[in-house]
């Protein structure tokens, strides 16, 4: 298909769509670090910067797909809603699809909107997809079912005026591949935090963010198997979400080199959105669902469909559409980790203490150690 990208940051979901045998003509993104790396990597495609001032879609449009801005949905933003500034900017997707006869469409956000405002979000984005007459369905899909030792489950939603879009996006559902013993395997966690979450992630990076609680975006760290606590190449974290080493880095023509961690925590895993492509290519097919009621005006369910006139229902469906073989997060990594510092170690071990979250005991004391190997190699650098 044709494909519009709006909100295309580093291009993700072009990416992806492209893998699966699909186009892009236009594509639409306001963050010039961003548009650095479209420029780089879809050459000869038009790029518009603002949505709001995009007047019209190319005329032969089959597709319009877009991560729209999250900061508003997201626990890591400040979850002012669907009404936010930012978030808010989906009304345009609906406004270039009012003026448009497009027949499918790509949604992408932070699985957080489904509780977000007890389903207030939801219902504005489902309502208005039903008044534009078109039908739609939505899953919550894990990264790490494709391989990629990253947890990151975002909702994707397919909406279409040809066809039923759960026979798109409802096929497969694997056995989640987890699980909690920690003991001789790399566990992720966000040294970011400390008294309200971890981010704890077993042989897995946690979601690789935009942002984060001490407001900048920064890799999350890894408590290793021999004892060191690190933080991820920024190399492979743009392989963590699929995407080839140094896609993002045509972006230091624009910014500073750490301003790459915000555009790769933004953006959307490459191979969930192929795995979406592919299921488009292939067509509508045959799903035997299980389907229950639930109230739009509480938390919805991490999959379900409508339509216009039509009472939505969830789907009992896996988050992994697949079960693709993935090697261990120590294997993955390609480039030498950074030690985490002095100050990062001991500043979260501060907040550690001080909050009631549950950890493993030896978690703690491989902190303090490191933070002791760190502390003495600074001595030695200042006797040097």
């Amino acid at each position: 298909m044709k494909v519009v990208g709006l909100f295309a940051g580093i291009g993700g979901i072009e990416e992806g769509l492209h893998r699966a045998g699909h186009s892009t003509s236009l594509l639409c993104e306001i963050d010039s670090a961003a548009c650095a790396v479209l420029e780089n990597h879809f050459q000869g495609v038009k790029l518009h910067q603002d949505i709001r001032t995009l007047k019209k879609l190319p005329p032969d449009t089959e597709l319009v797909a877009g991560g729209f801005p999250c900061q508003d949905l997201s626990q890591a933003g400040q979850t002012r809603g669907i009404d936010g500034k930012n978030s808010g900017l989906v009304s345009e997707v609906f406004r270039l699809l009012r003026n448009h006869d497009v027949p499918y469409v790509l949604l992408e956000n932070v699985s957080f909107m489904l509780s977000l405002g007890a389903g207030h979000a939801m219902r504005f984005v489902t309502d208005q997809l039903e008044q534009l007459g078109y039908r739609w369905a939505y899953r919550v899909i894990d990264s790490r079912a494709f391989g990629l030792p990253q947890r990151r489950q975002r909702l994707f939603f397919v909406a279409s005026r040809i066809c039923e879009p759960f026979e798109i996006l409802m096929t497969g559902s694997s056995e989640p591949q987890e699980t909690e013993d920690w003991s001789g395997k790399a566990c992720g966690f966000y040294w970011t935090e400390g008294v309200r979450g971890l981010g704890w992630a077993v042989d897995a990076l946690p979601t690789l963010k935009g942002g984060s609680t001490v407001g900048i975006a920064s890799p999350p760290a890894i408590w290793m198997p021999d004892g060191r606590i690190v933080t991820p190449d920024i190399r492979d974290a743009e392989r963590m979400q699929g995407f080839a080493v140094d896609w993002t880095l045509a972006a230091e023509n624009v910014v500073r080199k750490g301003f790459r961690w915000k555009l790769i925590g933004n953006a959307v895993s490459v191979p969930a959105v192929e795995w979406v492509g592919r299921r488009f290519v292939e067509g509508p097919r045959p799903v035997d669902l299980r389907v229950r009621t639930f109230e739009p005006t509480k938390k919805w369910p991490h999959a379900a469909f409508g339509g216009p006139r039509q009472r939505p229902l969830g789907v009992e469906i896996s988050k992994w559409p697949v079960a693709n073989r993935r090697v261990s997060l120590t294997e993955f990594m390609q480039f030498e980790p950074k030690l985490l510092s002095l100050k990062a170690t001991m500043g979260f071990v501060s907040r550690l203490r001080s909050g009631n979250l549950q950890f493993p005991a030896e978690f703690l004391a491989a902190l303090e150690r490191h933070g002791e190997a760190m502390r003495g190699q600074l001595e030695l650098a200042s006797v040097a």
